[in-house]
């Protein structure tokens, strides 16, 4: 199984993990260099239907993805950002700091399981 990388205003990113062929694909993808995955409920389970939008720290919208997941794996310019993922109108927020040889892996939970 190959996904296919895309690119959003230069920024490359693959998404997908859906199913476990497709779950172990994408953790075998290399040269991204921000790891996130998403899930929900007590079971943690792998949630495929999240809007994601990755912000530079002066508010600038980077990458805007709309029902993507539960994994989706970026390669940014070293730097902070801010991570903003809405799945059901609620909202999870985070931020990552992207060193220059380091893989950074973030999780994002909801705790509701719709």
């Amino acid at each position: 199984m190959h996904l296919q990388p895309q690119q959003q205003n230069g920024i490359s990113y693959v998404t997908g993990g859906i199913g476990q062929d497709e779950s172990r694909a994408i953790q075998q993808v290399q040269g991204y260099n921000l790891q996130l995955t998403f899930s929900s409920g007590s079971q943690n389970k792998y949630v495929p239907d999240v809007d994601l939008m990755i912000q530079g720290v002066q508010g600038q919208i980077l990458l805007r993805l709309n029902q993507v997941g539960p994994m989706v794996q970026v390669k940014l310019p070293p730097g902070k950002y801010n991570l903003i993922a809405s799945r059901n109108g609620e909202q999870q927020v985070g931020a990552v700091n992207v060193v220059p040889g380091q893989t950074e892996k973030v999780n994002l939970h909801w705790t509701q399981e719709n």
